[in-house]
């Protein structure tokens, strides 16, 4: 078994549907390959379809634009074809006046499929919620949940995601990485905007996971680099400091952050005693982990016998597990090492990307979980349908190009530096702070599953609470919470619930300001 540090290096931030199966899927030669391989001219090319959405009592006609975005280096040559699905309201006479939200997911090397059909696109995949989703065929409906009532939206697949790839003098390198990543999206968008007369449309950002990361950096980038003001961005399941999910050597805040998620997990599979309501319990947790947890922690060797077996009887409480494993443990359980052990006796693996789900765990004597129930459960229907759907329904293929939903290769190759610089830990907090103080009318509204071990929620907590802002902006950061996990959008109760809260997240970001 490698070492834990090996393990979550580099591939930490892949925490959106990263599953074995959609990896090996995400094999495609032309999207992975380190130069171009098309000896065509690159060109840019589209289909659009019509259709109707039906929505809260209102019939919507609207516009499905799927194609491509050439991108250029400095010196005009093409570098990357970026490919997009745009929904754009039909009926709207004045474009200017209308919201457009760009929506991504994280990886890093997801393409944006899961956020498109799972949460806000007009069409949406089935699922099972809390278990594995039978074989194909697999149903598509219309989503009565999308944002297209309130919002057009443009799902961008990164480079080496989906079909989009780099062409003529481009590398992978140029894109892979953290500012090469927020450059190319940025060129996007500036392009998109610019070409389709959008540039005085209140603007959001919406992404999952590393896309979070990403929109923290690309919100100030796009402030400041192009002048282009965000009314508003939405961080689904939010990382903005690695730190808080990396368990680096010597550093105890991940134990503290995590939990809080430890015990809602526990309450959910019913392993907590005289438990109150979940979140009256998590409020426990919390004031547990940053209060006589952290003082035992912030201890280490010094802590004495009875204060250590103290804390191992609380720990127990809070999350399930024996008090002999965390006394083993030296009172700080992993992630990994918590969704291997919890189940264990019922030979079962908790979810990490949603600890309600739980699956078979193939060697009982393992540390670490060796994969994701919820990945598992789920992907192969994300991909077949999305397949079907933008061939069938949207009429867009691309011959000889696989749709990649996650590049692992774009994952393991990514580029953590900033300005070229090594850091000890990736982080964008700085970016986020730095565009609310560029402009303070930016509204942010953080989306946070209780189940969700990936990305967790006290972590964002206190991510929010230590961004160095005054107490007047810090008040423009919302945090909601949801009854599921990283993809709280598979819990169908929990998308209407999302859709309600991005709905008038929207409303509120895109009123004028007197």
């Amino acid at each position: 078994m490698k070492a834990r540090w090996d393990r979550m290096a580099p591939a930490l931030l892949a925490v959106c549907c990263v599953a074995a199966p959609v990896m090996a899927q995400g094999g495609d030669k032309g999207a992975d390959s380190s130069k171009a391989t098309d000896t065509t001219p690159p060109r840019e090319d589209s289909s659009v379809t019509e259709h109707v959405a039906h929505i809260g009592g209102q019939t919507i006609p609207y516009k499905a634009t799927i194609g491509n975005i050439l991108l250029k280096n400095a010196d005009g040559d093409p570098v990357a074809l970026l490919y997009y699905t745009a929904y754009t309201r039909s009926d709207v006479h004045d474009a200017a006046q209308r919201p457009v939200a760009f929506i991504y997911n994280g990886g890093p090397g997801s393409a944006s499929i899961w956020l498109h059909i799972g949460a806000f696109g007009p069409r949406r995949v089935a699922t099972r919620d809390a278990e594995y989703t039978p074989p194909p065929p697999y149903q598509l409906s219309d989503n009565a949940n999308t944002l297209l009532d309130k919002t057009d939206m443009v799902f961008i697949d990164p480079v080496g995601t989906g079909f989009s790839h780099v062409v003529g003098k481009g590398k992978t390198k140029d894109f892979w990485g953290i500012d090469q990543d927020v450059s190319s999206i940025g060129q996007f968008i500036n392009r998109y905007v610019t070409r389709n007369g959008r540039w005085n449309s209140p603007k959001f950002l919406i992404g999952e996971s590393y896309g979070t990361f990403r929109s923290a950096a690309l919100g100030n980038y796009l402030q400041n680099h192009d002048n282009m003001t965000i009314n508003g961005i939405v961080l689904i399941s939010s990382v903005l400091d690695v730190n808080t999910i990396f368990y680096p050597p010597g550093n105890d805040i991940d134990y503290l952050v995590y939990l809080p998620s430890f015990a809602a997990t526990a309450w959910y599979h019913k392993l907590v005693k005289d438990a109150p309501d979940l979140p009256a319990f998590v409020d426990q947790a919390r004031k547990y982990a940053a209060g006589d947890y952290a003082s035992a922690l912030m201890k280490g060797s010094s802590i004495t016998p009875a204060e250590k077996a103290a804390v191992a009887a609380q720990l127990a409480r809070f999350t399930g597990l024996s008090e002999d494993y965390i006394m083993r443990a030296d009172l700080r359980v992993s992630e990994p090492q918590f969704t291997a052990e919890l189940l264990r006796s019922r030979g079962l693996t908790t979810g990490r990307l949603d600890a309600r789900f739980a699956g078979p765990n193939g060697d009982l004597l393992s540390e670490f979980a060796g994969s994701d129930p919820q990945s598992d459960a789920i992907s192969g229907a994300y991909t077949a349908a999305f397949n079907s759907y933008i061939r069938d329904e949207l009429k867009y293929s691309v011959p000889d190009r696989a749709y990649v939903p996650l590049s692992g290769e774009a994952n393991g190759a990514w580029d953590w530096r900033r300005n070229g610089q090594s850091l000890s830990s990736p982080n964008t907090e700085p970016d986020l702070a730095q565009a609310i103080l560029t402009n303070p009318n930016l509204q942010v509204e953080i989306e946070n599953g209780y189940f969700d071990l990936a990305t967790p929620f006290f972590a964002t907590e206190y991510t929010r609470d230590h961004l160095g802002l005054s107490p007047k902006l810090v008040s423009n950061i919302q945090l909601k919470y949801y009854m599921a996990g990283h993809m709280m959008y598979v819990h169908d109760e929990d998308l209407a619930k999302l859709k309600g809260n991005i709905s008038a997240f929207i409303d509120r970001a895109s009123k004028p300001r007197e």
